[in-house]
């Protein structure tokens, strides 16, 4: 018999769901019961034509049809009976398509096949591959885009919901809402993933959800065995969930496989171990104030607030806007002025416009900023991956998680925390044993700290390890050649050696550091954000990184400097101070340039016409401004022609071969028109 072959593509993709459903099914359960029932009817539909394979089919419908009446899960007949027909209708189609006799279908052991293997082999020669887990996830982006692009902003909520809770078990096992919230997560997933057929996703939440429910009885206890594998599980569904993320973007389907056959069968291990030692009472979960099964968010807050999700696209393109409306409108101040004197109303209506217009940007700005939690969180999990990996004893505190910073900075500051972090447990964390014989405890402590200071967020990294000795640091730095055995440096700049690139103290590496990289690509992200970093250390009592960066990448409260004809913007938290040098105070020292006696201190003096090769500039000091200027670890004195204004501008970027000049970090276009770069201070320096 001929069939078009879109029936065959129709009957061998209902097949395909119909095996993953089968995959997921349990006697007792009615987990893909009407799934399963509502594929038997697509097949049949469309095998009209073929008799004999369609009255199978149907026959197997009455059969979960019955189940369903009477309200009744799978069992062990009814599984078998669907796990045989699943394994024979490849090869029955195949017989179609041949114009061949239709083999029989026999009885066998597929439900024990399945048990063992968790996965399912299908009979005849269209199926040569078991049918797994372990597979690309299919994703008809033709069809499902919208719901694909909901899901995966959606799914990252969970996941980092799943990931918060699964900290606060790991301190607190008894902890009745976090696990609640959690179980909420993964049922969720595992609802949403079957419905757009992403099998591996659908599998394994399935599995952590099958778990966790037996916690939620108290028949199993959360130990931190269980707690390390359903994390694992964890960062197994966000891989997954990035390559939906990356297939909305680029349009691409995944080419990776994500394993999760082996965690699926580590689940299942440890949902089959029952320890008495494990057992724990329903009544013996600690509940929070409240009901347990309110709707919460990841932080526990009530999920009933009301709001929308939108791209970020979105919210830079209105931030772009907002930006050329704050240029407009100071054009437009800077234009009238000649006439507000004749015109009182004038006046009156541009303070109006000033007002409205500083308000939508602040609204602006806030849409762009985010909680710094989830960096945190990261950092968490972190600690306690590299605790549980290596011969340290640590334990990790948060504070000041709420602040809210531009999304930007929360997200290229992961990588410089994950590197002070890993150094912290390498370098500044010590043995259990060495803590002891120094009469430390047993665990040390990483503590990460969030504080706002004006327009600024600053976060203290800090661990009470060995601490920083800057004797030993400049040793290893003369050792490795970075710098001269005759050079004289403050203890400051000794300790800022570890910044170098190629530094390290490490006589071996080590799965956590030693390699030689990280602190000089730290240091360079940080300044690329407008920050600083610096150093605070006690030999024997630990170490502190301050890092202080800026809450938005989009303004900047600036301080507008001209330097021969053109101009330049500072930020006006770098600038300490203004002076007019006399003659005398400034002097040459051999080795270090340039400096300035500024009531006894000695400060290195940059002239910004030399850096950047700039005409027509003032040369002598006197008759110019010293701007001092704050860096991370020193301050400066910055020869300029005259400041001519303090104000908030917005930040621009300058695209191409021009967003790498050395010691630049952006542009603005200020009221007149007319373009100034924006500089960086530590970048400054470096150049």
């Amino acid at each position: 018999m001929s069939l078009s072959s879109s029936i065959y593509a129709t009957v061998d993709e209902a097949v395909n769901r119909l095996a993953s459903e089968f995959v997921l099914a349990r006697p007792g359960r009615d987990d893909g019961l009407i799934p399963s029932y509502s594929l038997l009817s697509e097949i049949a539909d469309v095998l009209g034509p073929v008799p004999s394979v369609a009255q199978q089919v149907l026959q197997m419908r009455a059969t979960l049809d019955h189940l369903i009446d009477g309200a009744r899960p799978f069992d062990e007949v009814s599984l078998t009976a669907l796990g045989n027909l699943i394994e024979w209708l490849p090869g029955a189609m195949a017989a179609v398509r041949a114009g061949a006799e239709v083999p029989v279908l026999g009885g066998g052991q597929t439900r024990g096949t399945r048990e063992k293997s968790g996965s399912l082999s299908f009979g005849g020669e269209s199926r040569a591959e078991p049918v797994t887990l372990d597979r690309l996830l299919v994703l008809d982006l033709a069809e499902n885009r919208d719901l694909l692009e909901e899901f995966h902003a959606e799914a990252l909520d969970h996941l980092h919901q799943i990931e918060s809770s699964l900290l606060k078990l790991d301190e607190e096992p008894r902890n009745r809402e976090a696990l609640d919230r959690m179980f909420r997560s993964f049922h969720t997933l595992k609802g949403v993933s079957g419905f757009l057929h992403l099998a591996p996703l659908q599998g394994l939440s399935h599995e952590v959800e099958s778990l966790l429910d037996s916690a939620r009885a108290g028949s199993l206890m959360l130990t931190p065995e269980i707690i390390t594998t359903i994390l694992h599980c964890r960062d197994a569904m966000q891989r997954l969930v990035r390559q939906v993320g990356v297939a909305l973007e680029k349009g691409d389907p995944p080419e990776e496989i994500v394993p999760v056959e082996h965690l699926i069968a580590s689940v299942r291990q440890l949902a089959e171990r029952r320890q008495e030692d494990a057992v724990l009472c329903q009544k013996d979960l600690v509940a929070r104030p409240g009901n347990a099964d309110k709707v919460t968010g990841a932080d526990g807050d009530q999920g009933t607030s009301r709001t929308i999700r939108i791209s970020t696209e979105k919210l830079d393109t209105m931030m772009e806007a907002v930006g050329e409306l704050v240029i407009a409108q100071t054009q437009v101040v800077e234009a009238s002025r000649a006439m507000i004197g004749e015109c009182p109303d004038l006046q009156q209506t541009i303070a109006r416009l000033s007002r409205i217009t500083r308000g939508l940007q602040n609204h602006a700005m806030a849409l762009r900023m985010v909680p710094i939690r989830p960096l945190f969180q990261k950092m968490g999990r972190l600690v306690r991956d590299l605790t549980r990996q290596g011969n340290r004893k640590c334990s990790f505190q948060a504070i000041g998680a709420d602040i809210e910073i531009d999304r930007t900075v929360v997200e290229d500051m992961a990588d410089p925390l994950v590197h002070m972090i890993r150094n912290a447990m390498d370098h500044g964390i010590e043995s259990p044993e060495e803590r002891v014989a120094s009469g430390k405890p047993e665990s040390g402590m990483i503590v990460l700290r969030a504080s706002q200071e004006g327009s600024h967020v600053r976060i203290d990294l800090s661990d009470d390890g060995r601490g920083i000795d800057p004797e030993v640091v400049f040793a290893k730095a003369v050792e490795k050649g970075i710098i001269p055995s005759n050079a004289v440096l403050s203890r400051e700049e000794k300790l800022n050696l570890i910044f170098a690139s190629g530094f390290s103290t490490t006589e071996a590496v080590t799965s956590l550091s030693g390699r030689g990289v990280g602190m000089d690509v730290v240091r360079r992200n940080i300044i690329n954000l407008r920050g600083s970093v610096r150093i605070e250390t006690s030999p024997g009592m630990g170490t502190t990184f301050r890092i202080t960066l800026p809450l938005t990448m989009a303004i900047i409260d600036g301080v507008v400097v001209r330097v021969g004809a053109d101009r330049f913007i500072l930020p006006s938290a770098n600038v300490q101070m203004a002076v007019r040098p006399d003659a005398g105070v400034i002097s040459t020292v051999q080795g270090r340039g340039e400096v300035l006696d500024n009531r006894g201190r000695i400060l290195p003096v940059h002239r910004l016409h030399r850096t950047f090769q700039i005409p027509g500039a003032i040369e002598d000091p006197t008759k110019g401004i010293l701007l001092l200027v704050k860096t991370s670890d020193r301050v400066m004195a910055l020869l300029v022609d005259e400041m001519v204004s303090k104000q908030e501008v917005v930040i621009k970027d300058l695209g191409g071969y021009m967003s790498r000049l050395p010691g630049i970090t952006g542009g603005a276009i200020l009221g007149d028109g007319q373009v100034a770069l924006i500089l960086n201070p530590d970048a400054l320096i470096a150049a």
